[in-house]
């Protein structure tokens, strides 16, 4: 039994151990058992500190688009709770993640070429960094395997290193450059869509992150919305306005892809 709680059932598959923790995916199935789905992939934030925000935080969502035919999947990995954790590790999660499913995809009938990313916060900075530094894998990976998504969807997030590791992770600080997607800015982003409220903390770092990988030649569209904090789009604040504006955002951006 699953000691993270869902309100909808879930089938629970371990995509990784390390040493006695088990990572593991918390699927939503469409109900319709279609071959060679989408798949989408949804990383919480809240999980650098010590009592880390619960991967079920993205179930309403998730479970929203598995009735439209997407194999939706919470995913669970390294976190301030556990023993010497990095957000080094939690990048390389991300991307364990992502190969898991690809090399995995005929089992979970997906199509391993409609393979979708969706953070926020933290996991926002994870799941962005995961596609930046290709350098970040575990030994375990097989790095045959491409870790990048075919898009991205994300709810604002901290992309600078050096603030993030300052605050939390002083003894990452020589490497945060290095770690920083604000300053690596480069063209290697799928295409992506980019929400965040106005009243943001990192609002201000988020529209320039966006707009200098722009510069650059990723294909980033940039949503903003009024009076949203930081986790406004959450099930059950708001009265769930940003919770269906978001929603209907990111199904147009699926069916421009052509995922719905």
């Amino acid at each position: 039994m699953s000691s993270i709680k869902f309100d909808y059932p879930v089938k629970e598959i371990t995509y990784k151990e390390i040493n006695d923790r088990k990572l593991k995916f918390y699927i939503f199935e469409p109900e319709t058992a279609l071959e060679n789905k989408p798949v989408l992939l949804f990383f919480i934030g809240g999980s650098f500190k010590k009592d880390p925000v619960s991967p079920a935080r993205f179930q309403h969502q998730a479970h929203y688009f598995a009735s439209k035919g997407i194999l939706s999947i919470c995913v669970d990995y390294r976190n301030g709770k556990d023993e010497g954790f990095s957000p080094i590790q939690a990048i390389c999660d991300v991307k364990s993640a992502v190969r898991w499913v690809r090399e995995n995809a005929s089992n979970l009938g997906v199509n391993p070429n409609e393979l979708v990313v969706c953070g926020s916060s933290a996991g926002s900075y994870i799941a962005v960094s995961s596609i930046m530094f290709d350098e970040l894998n575990d030994d375990n990976d097989n790095l045959k395997i491409n870790h990048i998504p075919n898009a991205l969807i994300i709810f604002a997030g901290g992309m600078d290193a050096v603030d993030i590791m300052t605050r939390r992770y002083p003894e990452l600080i020589d490497k945060a450059t290095e770690i920083s997607p604000l300053h690596q800015v480069k063209k290697c982003l799928p295409p992506t869509l980019w929400l965040c409220g106005d009243s943001e903390r990192d609002y201000e770092q988020n529209k320039t992150f966006v707009k200098r990988m722009n510069e650059q030649g990723n294909d980033i569209s940039f949503y903003e919305y009024e009076g949203g904090e930081h986790g406004f789009f959450h099930y059950g604040r708001h009265e769930n306005k940003y919770y269906h504006e978001t929603l209907t955002e990111m199904e147009n951006f699926l069916k421009l892809k052509g995922y719905i």
